[in-house]
């Protein structure tokens, strides 16, 4: 188990997970900028500069003014922790409480927070150890390992492949709203028929139903598995 400081505030713990999840993004180069962070989080730079400063001081971060910002190990320990939080009560949420996909995010936001090691176990083991959460992002594990599934956009598959969904990229509520009314979800077969040139497109059948033209945009935000 990986040491977690519990003196952490609320927002504390939100930078610390959005930088972790912006490493993510970028993993030839895990570091972010004070207006990435800021505009991922929905802040004035000037805002996130100050937290910087605090995180720097509880030493969970490097951060020089104007430069770069790099979770250090533990800052990157307690990030992961709280990813872990946040991601099974949406797996739990979402599989024992009949929230919707779109939905459980929200509500995991706010119980991430809750401090209780036990419980946050107590939960992984009532929910059969799952790997990824409902919208296919990995879970990570108490010892902070985090699983891993090949995927590619589904922009990058070739006319007549066959793959199926195993992640989501954009997790807006206003797409995920949109892939349930395709009644596609994780898991969900798709088979592209044409390309088309002119735009980026794509025909394709989901579930072997008839064809949907479907835009680049959407391609894009779709992981999927050969």
């Amino acid at each position: 188990m990986f040491y977690i400081c519990s003196m952490l505030s609320y927002t504390e713990e939100n930078y610390l997970k959005a930088l972790l999840k912006l490493s993510f993004q970028n993993e030839d180069k895990p570091e972010a900028g004070t207006n990435e962070m800021a505009a991922y989080l929905g802040v004035k730079p000037a805002t996130a500069t100050d937290m910087l400063k605090k995180l720097k001081e509880k030493e969970l971060v490097t951060y020089k003014k104007y430069g770069k910002i790099l979770l250090t190990e533990t800052g990157k320990q307690n990030g992961i922790a709280i990813l872990r939080k946040h991601r099974l009560w949406e797996t739990f949420l979402y599989e024992k409480l009949d929230f919707s996909w779109d939905e459980v995010h929200e509500v995991a936001e706010q119980l991430e927070h809750i401090q209780s090691a036990k419980l946050v176990d107590k939960l992984e083991e009532f929910l059969n150890f799952p790997e990824f959460d409902p919208h296919g992002d990995p879970i990570p594990k108490a010892n902070g390992e985090i699983p891993t599934i090949d995927k590619v956009l589904l922009s990058e598959l070739k006319e007549n492949e066959l793959c199926k969904v195993v992640a989501v990229k954009d997790t807006s509520t206003l797409f995920l709203q949109y892939l349930e009314k395709l009644r596609i979800t994780i898991g969900t077969p798709i088979k592209v028929l044409e390309r088309i040139d002119f735009d980026g497109s794509l025909s394709i059948q989901i579930a072997g139903e008839e064809a949907r033209n479907v835009s680049m945009k959407f391609a894009e935000s779709l992981f999927v598995k050969r």
